[in-house]
């Protein structure tokens, strides 16, 4: 019997050899990004959309940005006074929560927040969103779509029928209500009817300068709060 091609052994030490190689070399990458450029800011990110964070680091390619790994950056940077890397710099782990990333500038700080505050961009909003407003669909055809569409359209919830060929909404049909945390039809059916509602932006929470040592909170106490409690949350469900 000829021997399976998925039926090979592979080393876990191997393997953990490789992700602790990894860990070392973006420890190493943060580090050297400290004695590079003069700030660091702590930024959050609200609606994740990874083409528009492409977007924010090809305006900002002068600077270095690093998103993830919050616990490997937070070994970089120093958890405390006696294991900080450089001056203040665990006052910035602190912030090192949830959807966060590091940014290393030398640009100032009125530069960076002026950016920020105008970069806002609308994007359809995905499942588990919170609806910003009351949706509903008018009865009435629906010329928009191709009459293959009507099955599809039915599967989500929308009474749809054909009639002379055209796919057609038999009675007003509300999709969400403000508040309402969207299931995966409902967002299917706000991308389908070009239905913007989640917006994606960044904050900026805090900033660390590397000549001076100075630490400076940007409004981030609120939500870097909200975090700890979602993670004691998280902590006691998992008890």
């Amino acid at each position: 019997m000829p021997k399976s091609k998925r039926d090979k052994k592979i080393s876990l030490t191997k393997t953990a050899k490789k992700g602790l190689e990894l860990k070392q070399k973006l420890i190493e990458e943060l580090r050297k990004c400290v004695d590079t450029y003069r700030y660091l800011f702590i930024f959050s990110v609200a609606n994740m959309r990874n083409n528009k964070l492409k977007d924010v680091r090809t305006a900002w390619k002068h600077s270095r940005f690093f998103f993830g790994k919050n616990k490997v950056m937070m070994v970089a940077l120093g958890k405390g006074e006696t294991d900080e890397y450089k001056d203040n710099l665990h006052k910035v782990s602190k912030y090192l929560r949830g959807e966060v990333g590091v940014m290393f500038t030398n640009k100032t700080k009125d530069e960076v927040q002026e950016y920020f505050d105008h970069f806002k961009e609308t994007d359809f909003a995905r499942a588990g969103n919170q609806a910003q407003m009351d949706i509903t669909l008018d009865e009435g055809p629906l010329e928009q779509f191709p009459h293959s569409m009507e099955p599809q359209l039915r599967q989500l919830g929308l009474p749809t029928a054909l009639k002379k060929g055209v796919v057609t909404l038999l009675k007003d049909h509300e999709v969400c209500k403000q508040g309402d945390v969207l299931t995966p039809e409902q967002a299917r059916v706000l991308k389908l009817f070009s239905v913007e509602m989640a917006e994606f932006k960044v904050q900026i929470k805090c900033m660390w300068n590397s000549e001076t040592g100075e630490f400076d909170n940007l409004g981030g106490e609120e939500s870097m709060e909200k975090d700890e409690e979602e993670e004691e949350e998280e902590e006691i469900d998992e008890e």
